[in-house]
C-alpha cells in the first residue's frame, strides 16, 4: 500500500511539472489531457497604467436660441367642430 501511495503521489507530482511548464495561455489541451491555462507570477503581467485626471474641466458652451416663432393657425374644422384662429 505504501508504494502505490508512493508512486501515486510522484505520478501527480509529475503532472503537476508538465501543467507548470510555461506555455502559450490558449493551450488547454497538453499531451492529451484537458489543463486550465497556467500564468506563472507577475512577470508576465505588464503594470497597471495609471492616467492623470485632467487640470481643469471646461463648460460646455452656451447656445442662446432665440425663441420659437408663433404661427397664426387660421380658422377650421376639426371633424364636427369649428376651431377659431389661433396663434400657436
Amino acid at each position: 500500500m505504501k508504494r502505490l501511495a508512493s508512486v501515486a503521489a510522484i505520478a501527480g507530482l509529475a503532472a503537476l511539472g508538465v501543467a507548470a511548464v510555461p506555455h502559450d495561455a490558449n493551450a488547454w489541451v497538453r499531451f492529451g489531457v484537458v489543463v486550465p491555462p497556467v500564468v506563472i507570477g507577475p512577470a508576465y503581467v505588464p503594470p497597471p497604467v495609471y492616467v492623470a485626471p485632467p487640470v481643469a474641466y471646461a463648460p460646455q458652451p452656451y447656445y442662446y436660441a432665440p425663441p420659437p416663432r408663433r404661427v397664426w393657425v387660421p380658422p377650421h374644422w376639426n371633424g364636427p367642430y369649428w376651431v377659431p384662429g389661433h396663434w400657436s
